[in-house]
């Protein structure tokens, strides 16, 4: 029957309330793979920079490791891979998707909060030390709050990059939008519709992503 349908027929009834369903799965994912990439990232960026050698090893080890290879490779490590180590390491698509791109994410995070961290004078470290903080307090209380402008522009694109990048989850069964999208394609045999849609909704995310990126930078002017 769906496929007498024409073209707005067919969005409507059929392709554009499915995508709707997908699109949770896609922001739920964008969502939680980012707060743990940047909680992962905020680490590693510390460490980074740290005067431990130890500490600064493992974390470049991490950086180009999940820079160096595809996220769909880890992705697919972690979903097939891991079980064959060990059993208990087994994971639906969704939360295997979240790790793996968190894990992902994180290493870039970790490149973007360094910069911004690096970006800062010298003096304000060296000045806040001079009050009696620790280079912890110094960091928490002085430093960072100053990269929070800086962070804003990469750190959306990054998001905004996320956000495309949960298309690779389908390589593991997550039914998210270009998942959806294929197998509405298949099975209607009209990729047209299916795929034009799925672009849509794909280009409304980002668009959403950066309109509340812009928002924020202003405050954040207005406040200074």
């Amino acid at each position: 029957m769906a496929d007498r349908l024409g073209f707005w027929e067919l969005s409507v009834q059929v392709v554009i309330p499915q995508l709707l369903v997908a699109v949770r799965w896609t922001l739920a994912l964008t969502i939680c793979a980012a707060v743990l990439g940047t909680a992962l990232g905020l680490v590693i960026a510390l460490m980074r920079i740290s005067r431990s050698r130890s500490l600064r090893a493992l974390a470049t080890g991490y950086v180009t490791l999940l820079r160096g290879t595809p996220l769909m490779l880890q992705l697919l490590f972690i979903y097939y891979g891991l079980p064959q180590i060990d059993p208990r390491l087994t994971f639906d698509p969704f939360p295997a998707a979240v790790i793996g791109m968190g894990l992902n994410s994180g290493a870039y995070i970790a490149e973007i909060i360094r910069a911004a961290i690096q970006s800062i004078d010298k003096g304000q470290m060296e000045a806040a030390r001079s009050l009696g903080l620790s280079y912890g307090q110094a960091m928490r209380f002085v430093i960072l709050p100053q990269t929070y402008r800086r962070l804003i522009p990469p750190m959306v694109n990054e998001l905004v990059a996320l956000s495309k990048d949960t298309a690779q989850a389908m390589v593991i069964g997550l039914e998210e939008l270009l998942r959806t999208g294929s197998h509405l394609a298949s099975r209607f045999a009209r990729p047209g519709p299916a795929y034009l849609w799925t672009a849509v909704f794909y280009l409304g995310i980002t668009v959403v992503l950066s309109a509340v990126a812009t928002h924020l930078e202003q405050k954040l002017e207005a406040k200074e």
